[in-house]
């Protein structure tokens, strides 16, 4: 029998996903404090790329909350949702004339915290 704790908070780290900061945050905000069932149909609706890795992301917040808390997913709401800047990976691309051109291919960190509601019954 697992123990629920009230006021747990369960948390699901996503770290160097290759997208830029600047556009997980512009899904991130659309997200941030909606209940979980709403947050699913969002993510699947929406037609950018960076919505696959926090999907995924959400998802594995709320399979960790109803296995290891014993939770059920139907109560959990997005407490907490962030986007911090990762590494840059630097590459060089070959021009004309022995020159090259830097590529800097930006990622970025997700972090997704899930929360119960509490029931005043």
């Amino acid at each position: 029998m697992i123990k629920k704790i009230p006021g747990t908070e369960i948390r699901a780290i996503a770290r160097h996903i290759h997208i830029s900061p600047e556009k997980a945050r512009r899904i991130i905000d659309q997200i941030r404090g909606s209940s979980y069932e709403q947050t699913l149909m969002i993510l699947k609706l929406m037609p950018y790329r960076a919505c696959y890795p926090i999907f995924k992301l959400v998802y594995s917040a709320a399979a960790n909350a109803s296995h290891n808390m014993g939770l059920k997913e139907e109560n959990l709401f997005i407490t907490k949702a962030e986007v911090n800047k990762g590494v840059i990976v630097k590459r060089l691309r070959p021009r004309a004339k022995g020159r090259s051109y830097a590529i800097k291919r930006t990622t970025c960190h997700i972090t997704i915290v899930l929360s119960e509601k509490p029931n005043f019954d």
